[in-house]
Parts: C-alpha cells; sequence; structure tokens
C-alpha cells in the first residue's frame, strides 16, 4: 500500500471516530427537582423570560442603523 493511502485511511478513521464520540457524549440533561420548581411539574417555557424586552430593542436599534444607512446612501447620489 502506498503511505499516502494509509494516512488518509487513519485520517477516516480518526474523523470517524472523533465525530461518534461527540454525537453520543451529547445527553439531553436530567429532569429538575420537584423542590421548590413547581408541585405540578416543570413550568412552562417563557414564565420568567423578558425576552420581548431584548427583541424591540434589538429590532430598534436595526431599523435605526438601516435608516442611516439609507440616508448616507441618498445624501451621496443627491450631491453627485
Amino acid at each position: 500500500m502506498k503511505k499516502s493511502n494509509i494516512i488518509s485511511k487513519a485520517f477516516m478513521a480518526l474523523a470517524f471516530l472523533t465525530i461518534s464520540i461527540s454525537i453520543s457524549a451529547q445527553t439531553p440533561p436530567p429532569p429538575p427537582p420537584n423542590v421548590g420548581h413547581g408541585s405540578s411539574g416543570n413550568k412552562a417555557p417563557g414564565d420568567s423570560s423578558p425576552l420581548g424586552n431584548g427583541t424591540f430593542i434589538l429590532l430598534t436599534l436595526a431599523a435605526a442603523y438601516a435608516g442611516r444607512k439609507v440616508y448616507a446612501v441618498k445624501a451621496v447620489e443627491t450631491w453627485e
């Protein structure tokens, strides 16, 4: 066998082992304990997450940035 063929097979075997180990290492987390987390089970997702405020701020800043870019393009076009 050629040396490059052996190196190629060794690299493929190493890549396969690395991928299979990383995939098998991804186990789901255990359920939370019942103490202090609610007596009837898990809380509904998003009960106390202030996600809406951050999304609104992000969209406002994105719109302001886009407006500034459009204004800059229009200003350059009118200057020429």
